[in-house]
């Protein structure tokens, strides 16, 4: 698992949907692991009834959050600042792409208020998505320069975004008028 983290932090060719295919991959796994440690431990019952009712109470989930971090003492602030809660099973810092994963049993409105108390800065939730989910990737109000490399803005967040900049047919039928391709296939002559 280390060498993959690393492999992530340096930028490897690994893709953005294999990397979330291996997040549900281990999200699901950790469940599992989760369920079965509990069958096998010995707890009084009332330890057992409080784990029970935390866990229906909330479910495993993964929570992704853009904090800006610039160094190291950074990254230390912000995994420590989420690492004490109660129910976090797995902290991820992506320092690249100012990213912060949290898995584990935890509300995603806690983890922000939890990073943005602790450590003073302005977190928000992952607002990015890979360019190849999004059929108009490069839409206005999609296209987002200051996006990591491979991701867009995700349009189903943001309203104004969502309705993307489509030709209609009059304007598919002026811009095929004159073609470069094949100059013989003018329209008007």
């Amino acid at each position: 698992m280390k060498k993959l983290h690393y492999s992530i932090y340096t930028g490897s060719p690994l893709s953005a949907l294999s990397h979330k295919l291996l997040t549900v991959f281990v999200v699901v796994l950790m469940g599992a692991l989760d369920y079965f440690s509990n069958l096998c431990e010995c707890r009084s019952l009332h330890e057992s009834r409080q784990l029970h009712k935390l866990r229906k109470l909330k479910q495993l989930q993964t929570v992704e959050i853009k904090v800006k971090m610039d160094c190291e003492g950074c990254e230390r602030q912000v995994r420590k600042s989420v690492e004490g809660m109660k129910g976090v099973t797995q902290v991820v810092i992506e320092p690249k792409l100012n990213k912060l994963t949290v898995v584990g049993y935890v509300e995603p409105k806690k983890v922000l208020h939890r990073v943005k108390h602790r450590t003073g800065k302005r977190p928000v939730m992952w607002p990015y998505v890979p360019y190849d989910e999004i059929p108009h990737p490069y839409a206005p109000g999609v296209y987002d320069r200051k996006a990591p490399p491979g991701y867009v803005r995700n349009p189903s967040q943001d309203p104004q975004v969502s309705n993307l900049a489509r030709a209609s047919s009059t304007e598919v039928k002026y811009t095929t008028a004159f073609s470069d391709d094949n100059p013989n296939a003018c329209i008007i002559m």
